[in-house]
């Protein structure tokens, strides 16, 4: 057999990260790893050194050549399996820490990371193993194919802080350890962690996902009556209380919050109740006799006291859709900078991750369907906004996407077909209270 590198020979696990590239130079430990998933698209060594050359007279070529900064970037391409895509994708959205639990809630100003630690088998005896320290998301693309119904994908533009190689060993276990015998940039040791199992469950198919979506004006609602100065969050799952300090209000609820998804306040009228009798809360309004309505169809965002959260009257399922595409785009700032090493020798670098920025994010949605009827030329026409969209997982939860408009909507007609309708949308958010832009995009998954 010819010896050659095969792909069916690499796997790939992360580890969350605490601070940007904290594992192998700061603070984090090598901790318990988790499965990626199914891996499509993958190189964990993609090296940019940016040599610049330095040219004289006399000379046939120059004589020269400057090392520049040190570019790390990470292709990587994942099928939605098992439960590693949901803390990928909820590092790129933004995950927050709420009730002492962290999940994907909405966007966020700052960069979260993971450490990626990739092993390749080069014979039945010998392994090599790769370490990526501060993997940051600077996009996501979530890819449906209902015209194939192939597993649902997220395809990552990530960079990372350093990457480091262990040589190849005769033991697996060794090759997972970058502290010794190698004076390596960036450090941790894995020899000790068991490597987690792959998922059991099939992956999530177009056919699990359900998308929905709503038009038109909005008069149903809940207005909250909370003590002087406070607001509140609507995200995709929970409504969360804070004072006027910004400090969670721990009189609301549960540690500040209220779980939608919860039997005991899944109506507008069961949610009235409950936050009626929370201390400092007073008398909560339902708009529109829409006491039996969920409140998890509320428009995402932020609202201060004695104003209205609003709902639409319904969802509908988006028809006869052929291919969906969700982008949150980071636009991530990239902070070149001079870095020193954890190895013996405390090695300098320029980096050109040596720090990261969260710069504006962008969320777009992208459906192309058969045409149906007007609804969406009319929207766009009017220049009035979708106040919600839903890409309903099933079991795996759900992406809420709020106050939607319009950028481009096509739909062309070809002799002998059906006219094919492709719906171009970005999402700002909801609410008028301070960044309410960052429920933009939030999930519960």
């Amino acid at each position: 057999m010819a010896d050659i590198r095969q792909p069916q020979r690499v796997n790939a696990y992360f580890q969350t990260e605490t601070v940007y590239a904290g594992v192998g130079k700061e603070t984090d430990s090598s901790a318990n790893l988790s499965h990626i998933g199914l891996l499509d698209t993958f190189d964990p060594r993609m090296l940019d050194h940016q040599y610049a050359a330095v040219s004289t007279i006399g000379y046939s070529v120059a004589p020269h050549i400057l090392k520049g900064a040190t570019k790390v970037t990470v292709p990587l391409k994942i099928g939605m399996w098992g439960n590693g895509w949901k803390t990928l994708l909820g590092r790129c959205i933004g995950l927050s820490t709420i009730d002492s639990a962290s999940r994907p809630a909405h966007l966020t100003n700052d960069i979260q990371t993971v450490a990626i630690l990739a092993e390749e088998e080069l014979s039945s005896t010998s392994w090599q193993c790769s370490l990526a320290s501060g993997v940051a998301f600077n996009k996501a693309e979530l890819d449906l194919d209902f015209t194939t119904n192939a597993p649902v994908t997220i395809n990552f533009d990530a960079t990372a802080y350093y990457v480091v190689d262990r040589d190849a060993n005769s033991s697996r276990t060794t090759a997972r350890d970058f502290t010794t015998g190698d004076n390596l940039f960036i450090q941790s040791d894995y020899s000790g962690r068991s490597l987690p199992s792959e998922p059991t469950t099939d992956p999530i198919l177009p056919a699990d996902v359900t998308i929905q979506y709503s038009t038109g004006a909005m008069t149903k609602g809940f207005t909250f009556d909370g003590p002087a100065g406070s607001y509140v969050e609507v995200g995709e799952k929970y409504i969360l209380a804070y004072r006027d300090t910004g400090a969670p209000d721990s009189n609301f609820g549960t540690s500040g919050l209220y779980d939608m998804t919860l039997d005991a306040n899944n109506t507008l009228t069961k949610l009235k109740t409950l936050i009626d009798s929370d201390t400092g809360w007073g008398t909560q309004t339902i708009l529109d006799s829409a006491g039996s309505l969920s409140p998890l169809n509320l428009q995402k965002g932020i609202y201060k006291d004695g104003t209205s959260a609003y709902m639409p009257a319904a969802l509908t399922d988006w028809p006869y859709i052929k291919t969906a595409k969700l982008t949150i785009d980071n636009q991530h700032i990239p902070l070149p900078g001079l870095a020193t090493g954890v190895d013996s020798s405390s090695t300098k670098k320029i980096l050109e991750y040596a720090d990261v920025a969260r710069g504006e994010s962008i969320i777009t949605l992208e459906v192309t369907s058969t045409a149906k009827d007007e609804t969406f030329y009319d929207e766009m026409e009017a220049g009035t906004a979708l106040p919600l969209v839903r890409l309903d997982f099933g079991t795996n939860g759900s992406i809420a996407l709020t106050n939607g408009r319009i950028m481009s909507r096509t739909a062309g007609y070809t002799a002998g077909t059906e006219v094919t309708e492709t719906v171009t949308m970005q999402f700002y958010g909801a609410g008028d209270y301070t960044n309410y832009s960052k429920y933009a995009i939030s999930g519960d998954f």
